[in-house]
């Protein structure tokens, strides 16, 4: 978590493909820049939270999604799909989903010095743009690096374990 200017937390939070802002300060919680009262309670060893929101209160069941700050969320009949990443690592993500327009299959190349630590495709595989390819850490903080476009998975170069440098060619794309 990153902290913000003033002391707080912001974070960037897509729901159901609608983005808000949510920060977390010294003086309370704000979305889209209005002040909420809100308290979020885990009942043990469930699933499920108590959220009471403007005192309302929300029973939720949540389940993590595949992807950094990815959850299911359930509440009465309705389903959200909620992403929410701190500041830096959605503008790191939005920078991929903009470099995902590019046309032509682009090899994935390791962006800095790391560990692969997982694979998420062979060869054959048909990938889409800005689908997660390889979890790789680098400066202790795990990062997927994504298809920057559609294509067919060609050849895996490297395999978990592997240390690679800036520019190393991790994954080969075809048309």
């Amino acid at each position: 978590m990153r902290a913000h200017p003033g002391g707080c937390l912001k974070y960037l939070v897509d729901v159901n493909g609608q983005r808000v802002t949510v920060d977390l300060g010294p003086n309370g919680i704000e979305v889209d820049g209005a002040p909420i009262t809100a308290h979020l309670e885990e009942v043990d060893g469930t699933p499920i939270f108590l959220l009471n929101a403007g005192g309302t209160l929300h029973r939720l069941a949540v389940r993590r999604g595949e992807g950094r700050g990815q959850y299911s969320i359930w509440s009465d009949a309705h389903r959200f799909q909620v992403e929410a990443l701190d500041e830096r690592r959605r503008a790191i993500r939005d920078m991929a989903g903009a470099a995902a327009v590019a046309s032509g299959p682009a090899p994935l190349v390791a962006p800095m010095p790391g560990l692969i630590v997982r694979i998420n495709v062979q060869p054959g595989d048909v990938v889409q743009p800005g689908q997660p390819l390889v979890v790789m850490e680098a400066m202790k903080m795990e990062n997927e690096l994504r298809s920057a476009s559609a294509g067919v998975v060609k050849k895996v170069v490297v395999q978990p374990g592997a240390v690679v440098e800036k520019g190393t060619v991790l994954v080969e794309l075809s048309a």
